[in-house]
C-alpha cells in the first residue's frame, strides 16, 4: 500500500460517511508524518455499525473479502483487490461509556480502545488523518512475537513519542531506526 493508495481508500470511506482511525504500520508512519517503511496493508479501526458500509464501498472499487485470513470476523475483515492492495478493517463496538471494544475471537475476548485519548492527529503525505495514539499503537503490539516491522514500529514509537519501551523491546538491538524521506527525529 503506497501513501497514495492509503489516501484513496480513506477518501472513499469518508465519502460514504465512515470515520476511521489509521492503525498498524501506516498509523505509526502517519503519527510520524512520514513514510518510514513500506506497507503490505492498511489497518483501520472503525465503529462496527459502519462495517457493512465500508465493505460495500471497498467492494464497489474491486475489493473482495479474503476469507482465508485468520483471525477473521468478528475480530477483523480483510479486503483485497486485484492489484494486491489489502485493507484490514478492525470493527469496534462502543459501550455506554464511549469505550470501543474489538472482539478478538469467537470466544468473546475483547480488546479495549478507551475513549480517554484514543486518537492522535497524523498525516499521510499532505492529508490529515485520525490515528490511534502512540500509547495504543504500542499496547496493540504486545502479546505476540514481533516481526522486523514490529520492532521498527516500536522503536519509532519509543524514539519519536517517548512511549516507555516494553521489556521485550529493551532486549532487542538498540540500533536507531533508519528513517525514510522527510524529517529526522529531534
Amino acid at each position: 500500500m503506497t501513501a497514495r493508495d492509503v489516501i484513496e481508500v480513506l477518501d472513499w470511506l469518508e465519502a460514504v460517511g465512515v470515520a476511521v482511525w489509521v492503525d498498524g504500520g501506516c498509523g505509526v508512519d502517519a503519527l510520524a508524518r512520514e513514510e518510514t517503511r513500506s506497507h503490505a496493508d492498511l489497518d483501520l479501526a472503525l465503529d462496527a455499525t459502519d462495517l457493512d458500509v465500508a465493505r460495500r464501498a471497498l467492494q464497489e472499487r474491486g475489493f473482495h473479502h479474503d476469507t482465508s485470513r485468520e483471525p477473521g470476523l468478528p475480530a477483523r475483515l480483510v479486503m483485497q483487490d486485484g492489484r494486491g492492495r489489502e485493507v484490514d478493517l478492525h470493527p469496534l463496538a462502543f459501550d455506554a461509556a464511549g469505550d470501543g471494544w474489538q472482539q478478538l475471537a469467537a470466544s468473546g475476548m475483547a480488546w479495549p480502545l478507551p475513549r480517554r485519548g484514543p486518537e492522535s492527529d497524523g498525516a499521510i503525505e499532505w492529508r490529515p488523518v485520525r490515528c490511534l495514539s502512540p500509547q495504543l499503537q504500542l499496547r496493540f503490539r504486545l502479546g505476540y512475537e514481533w516481526s522486523e516491522r514490529d520492532v521498527h514500529n516500536v522503536r519509532l514509537l519509543v524514539e519519536r513519542f517517548g512511549v516507555p519501551a516494553p521489556p521485550p523491546f529493551r532486549q532487542q538491538d538498540s540500533t536507531p531506526i533508519r528513517l525514510g524521506k522527510g524529517r529526522q527525529p529531534q
